[in-house]
């Protein structure tokens, strides 16, 4: 895997990939259309930000590529890779508990704020992803 050069596209298996985490000036591509949604991602060094029809989805601190990001009904799942370890936000249901996975290990179970945000720090080494699964218990 390596930085999504497009910035935002879709993949042959309907999932999208976002985010270059190798730009040192902030890049961003708007309107992106996916599932009759509109996508929008910000991303460079610093942070990757992607928002759907306006609302946020994901956040990395620092900048992230991520590949083949799915979101179904009890589940999120993305390959993440960057070149340090970073703090990942991601948008899911309110006040829910969710079991979270790196590479296929349970990092333990977390509930989400009143908003929805679930935050998770995943080590990360330029050249490896890992493969990230957040489950609704």
């Amino acid at each position: 895997m390596s930085v999504i050069n497009e910035l935002i596209r879709t993949e042959e298996n309907g999932n999208i990939s976002f985010g270059n985490y190798s730009l040192d000036v902030k890049s961003k591509a708007e309107d992106f259309e996916h599932d009759g949604d509109l996508y929008k991602v910000k991303t460079f060094k610093e942070i990757t930000k992607l928002e759907r029809n306006g609302m946020f989805v994901y956040e990395s601190v620092p900048g992230t590529a991520v590949t083949d990001f799915s979101v179904k009904d009890t589940e999120v799942s993305f390959k993440v890779e960057g070149t340090e370890d970073a703090q990942i936000t991601i948008q899911l249901e309110d006040d829910m508990e969710y079991e979270v996975f790196e590479d296929g290990a349970a990092i333990g179970g977390m509930k989400t704020n009143m908003s929805g945000k679930l935050s998770l720090s995943v080590e990360l080494s330029e050249g490896k992803a890992v493969e990230v699964k957040v489950i609704r218990k």
